[in-house]
């Protein structure tokens, strides 16, 4: 669940904090107000693409940070738990962007990228905007909607696995069917190929040892002449780090029997010694190693070349030349049993297309199932939306062929008026039509989704009376099972909700800022009368709204 957001130089914001609560949150406030600043601020937060526009004119950042509670939401904790990210019962998200348009973002502190964000985003919150009608028309779209109401994403999730699965071999098959053409010829230089990188044997590890025994033999004078100097410093010359840290011990112990102060000092001192003594022997058994050999440079250099030709060969690093004949060694394999590995792999095509198409009807199954009880849902709902006797039905049909979401087509299919025929939603005539039968099928596709927390952006735009009512009673009703945010201009809808947010723009003759306040019961009332009301409010608009606000709570009980 939501619990605050704080936004920071964000379009015409300089900064709000926000808190929220469980149940129906409404936001409401004059046009023009910056109602969806905020839900466009949480889509940000939570990983939508943003730019320098963003950004607050004058400002050089725009910071958004919002934190959740997951307590009581497995999945999430779960993707916290995976990146160890996980901090008790509570989860920070912070996005920043620059006026350059360049963009940063963290959970819990940690760095994450924008997939990542946009990831674990999902899982605590959806957005429905205002427009999404317009998108309703998109087959995807239902298909999304059907698995979220049926609780399917799992279902699905196993398909598309199997389908990469089969798709895998499917072209391991392919390509070696299309080898088999220029089987002969391909044998014979991939054998040629072959030979020559296993008359480099190239050991595991070995270019990097050559480059830094290279560097040493060509740097040897150097290494000797200060490696001799470190030396004589340590302790042959005179005084020397040694003499000088021995002399300094003994004047310690003549003092300390004087002053307790010392010990410590004197047990630096004679440490010091030690790491001295144990440095001149590293450094004296490294001068044992340093030589000059000229043959064995030669043959090291000659041997970094040869490594080097054959990678400019195969067009990889040298450092990936025992990739490359492990892989060149594979194929020289599939080759010469190329027969045998084609019955297997065709073998194995068959089992991966009986496991995809095993699961793949199993979720047809349960997305019919799942498409009656929708349809019949959304149905019942139409006729508090002003459409009495309207129709929503889920046709159900195979897809052209096999796909990672299954091997359904779903359309969806609605009949406005009593006695029409139902036509797929891209053939409504009616905005209007199509803005409530949006509605009406967010909401209870909503309902069965696994994220807490739904915001709506004017979804009741376009109905109005008693339908705005039930519209309002709809989104009350899901915020009993989880959070509810609706950026809404209607009364009806508002007066519904557990929470009242308004947000309002002020002017100081030379900048204009957004901001955002809770309102207690009798500012309630007065919003509400704006909303009803307009510009002039009288007594009798202020007590239909506070009869509103006592009808709703009744209602919602």
């Amino acid at each position: 669940m939501l619990t605050s957001l704080t936004i920071r130089d964000f379009a015409i914001v300089h900064q709000i904090e926000v808190d929220f609560g469980p149940g129906m949150t409404v936001l409401t406030g004059e046009t023009g107000a910056g109602k969806s600043i905020l839900v466009d601020a949480l889509g940000l937060v939570l990983g939508e693409r943003g730019s320098a526009q963003a950004v607050r004119q004058g400002a050089k950042r725009a910071e958004f940070s919002a934190e959740f509670d997951v307590s009581d939401e497995p999945a999430a904790a779960a993707w916290l738990e995976e990146q160890a990210m996980d901090e008790d019962d509570g989860c920070v998200v912070r996005r920043v962007i620059t006026a350059e348009g360049r963009s940063r973002a963290f959970v819990n502190g940690n760095p994450v990228s924008m997939q990542q964000l946009k990831g674990f985003g999902d899982l605590l919150l959806d957005i429905h905007g205002q427009h999404f009608h317009q998108s309703l028309g998109k087959r995807s779209v239902q298909r999304e909607l059907l698995d979220h109401y049926g609780g399917l994403l799992a279902e699905r999730s196993d398909v598309e696995q199997a389908y990469a699965e089969l798709r895998s071999l499917t072209d391991r098959l392919e390509a070696l069917r299309t080898r088999a053409s220029d089987r002969a010829s391909r044998i014979e230089l991939v054998a040629f190929q072959l030979e020559e990188l296993e008359r480099l044997d190239l050991g595991d590890g070995e270019v990097d040892e050559l480059d830094t025994e290279r560097r040493k033999l060509m740097n040897s004078g150097k290494l000797a002449e200060g490696i001799g100097s470190a030396m004589q410093q340590l302790s042959d010359a005179e005084p020397s780090a040694a003499a000088m840290l021995a002399g300094t011990r003994r004047e310690l112990e003549s003092l300390v029997e004087f002053d307790d102060g010392l010990a410590e000092p004197l047990e630096l001192v004679q440490s010091a010694e030690i790491q001295v003594a144990e440095a001149y022997d590293s450094i004296a058994r490294a001068s044992d190693t340093i030589e000059s050999d000229p043959a064995r440079q030669r043959w090291v250099e000659e041997r970094i070349d040869a490594i080097q030709a054959v990678a400019r060969k195969h067009r990889v690093e040298p450092y990936q030349l025992i990739d490359r004949r492990a892989e060149l060694a594979s194929e020289h394999e599939e080759l010469l049993h190329a027969d045998e590995i084609d019955q297997e792999l065709e073998a194995s095509v068959a089992r991966a297309d009986a496991a995809y198409q095993d699961l793949a009807k199993s979720l047809s199954s349960k997305r019919a199932a799942a498409a009656k009880s929708f349809a019949n849902e959304v149905t019942e709902a139409m006729a508090g939306l002003g459409m009495p006797g309207g129709v929503f039905e889920i046709e159900m049909a195979d897809a052209e062929s096999p796909a990672p979401h299954g091997i359904d087509s779903v359309v969806f299919l609605i009949s406005a008026n009593p006695g029409q025929k139902p036509m797929s939603l891209s053939k409504v005539a009616s905005g209007g039509e199509l803005a409530r039968m949006s509605l009406a099928i967010q909401v209870i596709a909503s309902d069965g989704s696994p994220i807490p927390t739904m915001v709506f952006d004017e979804v009741d735009s376009g109905v109005g009376g008693g339908v705005a009512e039930m519209v309002g009673l709809r989104l009350a009703e899901l915020g009993e099972k989880r959070q509810v945010l609706c950026v809404t201009h209607l009364p009806q809808v508002a007066s519904l909700a557990h929470h009242h947010l308004r947000v309002s723009k002020v002017s100081d003759g030379s900048a204009t800022r957004t901001g955002i306040s809770e309102l207690g019961q009798q500012e309630r009332i007065e919003e509400l009368a704006r909303m009803l009301g307009g510009v002039d409010i009288t007594k009798k608009t202020l007590a239909h709204a506070s009869e509103m606000l006592t009808e709703a709570a009744r209602k919602r009980a």
